[in-house]
């Protein structure tokens, strides 16, 4: 392996959803990569599955696997939810960032989780940044989430929770720290100073203050002391006529949806999620595992195939 070779740890995700599948499709469609190296973090039995249903024996031979998140015979039933496969989902992408952490690898790279089989395992979750931060040691509110697709580039201040939930957290603080979580994860994939704009909270921004407060006491601020730190900052102002001017290189949602909903209808099934704020770099899919169509061998990994390229430095 040569030194500019970029080596990833994937993990395969949910061991019922598509995960395994997309996790074959996206390396069969990377054979002969040579800039690249990726090892596969996940249950052998059930990539020996996911082989049979996609007709990719032949990778199996010459892939680079690290056994992790034992799943049960009993448990392992393509399209079914259930917490042992929550539970290996989880400890398939702790071994994988682990494993980052140490140095053996400059990225992680997630195949799709499915929340509700995780919160049955019992395990505290809202995303893969709240993984990140927890294995990286981080306070959970630090890690980001940054979407990227169809030609946009989003960065969430507030992600899996209530909108009032997420109300109740919003400071400017949260709101600088995110957006220069962003910035750095730019510079990362080879963007340095991007124009950034910030949505508003309210519609059209709060209009001053004609719909609340809110802006004014959190986003206004916020985007005075990245302008102050010397950020090229737009806003706040309405997400739909930020998006609408399309002039900015990194948006800043206040809420999920936000920078969900523009990315998945520009991008559907191919939007690559980066957790930024930590030492591991992390990506995954922009969509869920897909438990209708799971182990029929007919799922795209173009989503999967995307992030790995976007990490290894290929697109």
């Amino acid at each position: 392996m040569s030194a500019s070779t970029r080596r990833i740890a994937l993990s395969v995700g949910d061991p019922n959803g598509i995960g395994p599948e997309i996790v074959l499709k996206a390396l069969d469609a990377l054979a002969g990569e040579q800039r690249l190296h990726v090892a596969v973090f996940g249950p052998p039995a059930v990539l020996e599955r996911a082989a049979a249903a996609t007709g990719l024996h032949r990778l199996l031979a010459s892939l680079d696997l690290r056994a992790a998140g034992e799943l049960p015979a009993a448990a392992a039933r393509p399209g079914q939810v259930n917490a042992e496969a929550g539970a290996s989902a989880v400890a398939c992408a702790t071994a994988a960032i682990e494993a980052c952490r140490a140095g053996a690898f400059d990225a992680v790279v997630a195949g799709p989780h499915h929340e509700t089989a995780i919160a049955r395992a019992g395990i505290p979750f809202s995303g893969y940044p709240s993984l990140v931060a927890r294995v990286c040691g981080e306070p959970e509110g630090r890690v980001f989430l940054l979407l990227i697709g169809g030609g946009l580039r989003i960065v969430h201040v507030t992600l899996h929770e209530s909108v009032a939930t997420a109300l109740a957290r919003l400071t400017p603080e949260l709101v600088v720290a995110a957006t220069r979580a962003g910035v750095r994860g730019c510079a990362v994939l080879g963007m340095a100073d991007p124009k950034v704009a910030l949505f508003g909270i309210n519609p059209h921004a709060s209009e001053g203050t004609l719909f609340g407060r809110e802006d004014q006491d959190c986003v206004v601020p916020a985007a005075r002391q990245l302008r102050e730190l010397g950020l090229d900052v737009t806003g706040p102002a309405g997400a739909d006529v930020l998006l609408a001017e399309r002039r900015h290189d990194l948006y800043v949602a206040m809420l999920h949806d936000q920078g969900h909903i523009p990315i998945k209808l520009l991008a559907p099934q191919a939007a690559s999620a980066i957790s930024i704020g930590a030492d591991v770099l992390l990506a995954s899919t922009g969509h869920g595992s897909a438990m209708d169509i799971a182990g029929q061998g007919i799922a795209r990994p173009d989503a999967l195939l995307r992030s790995l390229r976007l990490l290894g430095g290929l697109s």
